[in-house]
């Protein structure tokens, strides 16, 4: 019997340059759910993005990460990908030189193992960009060289869209968007949103979460997950910010 496809996370502890930054996140990721973790700055939820795609500088120490059964721990970051796993940077690099058409094309030839004709490929990028509302004129552009903020974001969704992963992590995407850009990025990612894929959204504010609605809400406080539930946790955030949340994950007795 086939493995489930989903993202499982037991017990995981990373340390980055000597200091512990996970101490014992559990959490599981199945596809056909959008799950969002929040949490304070410096709680290391960009360190799990990063642990997950397989980054030299993010060491585990403990635990593990299963996908479809199979332990990501031991795959290179592009066998990750290979895989149907899939990162949205917070930052998203620029390569100047490179067009995003190239780059697109290669990307996926890389997935799928073979080359894709050309033929192909132009009707399913353009498929893809109506999704994001982008021109075409975008595909002769380098990649992120010279972007905004809002088009290094739907950069980031129109890659997730052309590789279509079962896993799709997405770290603080809402970073640095307008609300026009925030709004066309969500967009984007609803349009994708199926049994077939998993979405995991990393934020520290609940703005994202108006357009993205997730089916379960996590919060993260020092390299730990301590709270779940649904929209209404989302809710309780809004309006009471973190600090009840710390106080009662760093002092559970009440003392």
């Amino acid at each position: 019997m086939a493995q489930a496809a989903e993202l499982v996370i037991q017990d995981l502890h990373v340390n980055v340059e000597g200091r512990e930054i996970l101490k014992g996140l559990n959490l599981t990721v199945p596809t056909g759910e959008v799950h969002a973790l929040m949490g304070p700055n410096g709680s290391g939820k960009s360190t799990l993005a990063y642990t997950l795609m397989g980054h030299p500088k993010y060491e585990v120490t403990q635990g593990q990460v299963l996908f479809k059964g199979e332990d990501v721990l031991e795959w290179e970051p592009d066998e990750r990908a290979r895989r149907g796993i899939f990162l949205a940077f917070q930052y998203p690099t620029a390569i100047p030189g490179v067009s995003m058409g190239n780059f697109l094309r290669l990307s996926l030839k890389s997935k799928r193992g073979a080359d894709v004709p050309m033929s192909e490929f132009r009707k399913l990028v353009q498929e893809k960009m109506k999704l994001l509302k982008m021109d075409i004129s975008f595909l002769s552009r380098y990649v992120n060289d010279g972007f905004s903020g809002g088009e290094k974001k739907r950069a980031e969704i129109l890659q997730m869209a052309l590789l279509e992963p079962q896993i799709a992590i997405m770290d603080e995407t809402d970073s640095g968007l307008d609300i026009d850009a925030l709004r066309i990025v969500s967009e984007g990612v609803n349009a994708q949103r199926s049994q077939d894929l998993g979405v995991l959204v990393i934020t520290h504010y609940q703005r994202i979460l108006n357009y993205i609605k997730a089916d379960y809400v996590h919060v993260m406080v020092d390299g730990r997950i301590v709270r779940s539930g649904t929209g209404e946790l989302v809710q309780q955030l809004e309006e009471r910010g973190y600090d009840w949340i710390i106080e009662e994950a760093l002092n559970p007795q009440g003392v």
